[in-house]
């Protein structure tokens, strides 16, 4: 146990460049930028979009891997990296894929 009384959890592993790249095939419209992999929503109207943000908050809480989320007007912009590894993991690719899954 660290000090705190939590139990250290590993870190996930970093892919690399081409590895996300690979990943990157698998899902429809995320692409690898600044160091996220990032996709854009469009919904007609805003509260679209506001509910969409709502169902996705609770895929991420479910699975405690959280979105940066950027809202403007009738898209919705989601960057995902996993913060506590400094990059891009597996589980990035998961959420994405849920994301995708929940859109539909």
């Amino acid at each position: 146990m660290c000090p705190e009384g939590r139990r250290q959890t590993r870190l996930p592993k970093l892919l690399s460049e081409p590895a996300i790249k690979r990943r990157l095939k698998e899902l429809k419209g995320w692409k690898y930028e600044g160091g996220f992999i990032s996709k854009s929503f469009e919904f007609d109207i805003f509260m679209r979009g506001i509910d969409f943000i709502n169902r996705l908050a609770k895929v991420a809480e479910g699975k405690q891997h959280h979105p940066d989320i950027h809202i403007r007007y009738t898209t919705v912009k989601l960057s995902i990296q996993t913060h506590s590894a400094g990059g891009i993991t597996r589980k990035d690719f998961d959420l994405a894929a849920s994301i995708d899954r929940m859109k539909d």
